[in-house]
């Protein structure tokens, strides 16, 4: 398409997209509670003329020219929200514009790559000869890493070759993120009254347990993401001054790099540990994408850069190749006051396009 015209239907998806957005901002949709914003973003593309599928609060739509013949790239974002902090000066619920920005309750995080998805998504649904299909995702429980968000919906979604995930990135390419692995371990020890000789204390065993975790290294370094990072968050045991306890509960937080799995590095650390230690789940892994994916060089090309992202994001529970690219600042997502560049919205979906038109025509 020549530049001009490209432009003006990036304008025209740009307008649209932005009232939806205002209206998503305006819509509580905590994890567990999109109904509204689910019905919301379906009766958009509807309007738009799109079929779309939705199961629980999970909105999805193929373009329309689908075929099975071709691969798949899936389009995701997430439409939840976290609970606005205390320290919000404007109404977390009211979509304001000021001084060229948008403020509200998930305009950041993750609306306007949510939005910039949409909007590149309707630009391709109607294209014949497309190289890929391409699915579109307005998922739920992002924020809770449910088990009913975009990790439920995968088996109605069949062959998909690579997904973008819609977050917050600067519309840089982050090619690797974190995993997360939550620890609850168990010191057992003697009871015993304070007064009285005692070498098997609970919290001495904790201690020790607790200590290796502040010093172990795990030996592989991620080229992105760097080392895992363990630590210790919570520390439970006791509640008389004079009585020895018989255990000591703990939690370790453990950031997982793309070169382990979660499996891996919990069965390290139990092999080390002579407390017990259950993992709350394995489900959240790390995940990368190749450098070479035909995706990230089409980002490169454009100028963008790669990264490692410390956050975590849908891409824990995407088992294939994912690539997390979005408009907006990771940093401001859960801050008070939360707000998105107007232009950075109307830049995202320019690039989505730009991006796409490499690979898929």
């Amino acid at each position: 398409m020549e530049q001009g015209l490209l432009h003006n239907e990036v304008e025209n998806l740009y307008q649209e997209v932005l009232a939806l957005l205002k209206r998503l901002i305006e819509t509580q949709s905590f994890s567990k509670e999109e109904d509204q914003t689910a019905q919301m973003i379906g009766d958009f593309l509807e309007a738009k003329g799109v079929k779309y599928n939705r199961e629980q609060n999970n909105i999805w739509a193929e373009n329309l020219y689908f075929d099975d013949a071709k691969p798949t790239i899936l389009f995701n974002s997430h439409h939840d929200t976290v609970k606005p902090n205390l320290s919000y000066t404007n109404d977390p619920f009211k979509a304001i514009e000021k001084d060229g920005k948008l403020y509200g309750l998930g305009s950041n995080d993750a609306g306007g790559p949510l939005v910039s998805l949409i909007a590149t998504f309707l630009y391709f649904y109607a294209q014949k000869d497309l190289k890929y299909n391409i699915i579109l995702s307005a998922t739920a429980e992002e924020e809770i890493s449910g088990v009913n968000g975009v990790e439920s919906i995968l088996k109605h979604l069949g062959n998909l070759e690579f997904a973008i995930v819609g977050e917050p990135t600067e519309m840089q390419l982050a090619v690797a993120e974190k995993g997360l692995l939550v620890l609850d371990c168990v010191a057992k020890g003697t009871p015993s009254h304070a007064a009285h000789p005692n070498n098997d204390n609970a919290i001495y065993n904790a201690i020790e347990d607790i200590e290796w975790v502040r010093n172990y290294e795990f030996p592989k370094e991620s080229p992105w993401l760097g080392k895992v990072k363990m630590t210790t968050t919570v520390i439970n045991a006791g509640y008389l001054h004079n009585m020895v306890p018989d255990e000591c509960r703990f939690t370790i937080d453990v950031r997982v790099t793309d070169q382990y799995t979660n499996q891996e590095v919990y069965e390290t650390i139990k092999a080390h540990l002579k407390s017990e230690v259950k993992p709350r789940s394995l489900r959240l892994n790390s995940s990368s994408i190749s450098e070479e994916h035909p995706i990230v060089r089409a980002g490169l090309e454009l100028g963008r850069t790669c990264y490692g992202s410390p956050t975590s994001s849908d891409q824990a529970v995407i088992p294939f190749a994912s690539l997390k690219l979005g408009p907006g600042l990771s940093t401001r997502s859960h801050s008070a006051d939360e707000y998105i560049f107007l232009h950075e919205i109307k830049e995202g979906i320019e690039l989505y396009i730009k991006i796409l038109e490499k690979i898929i025509y």
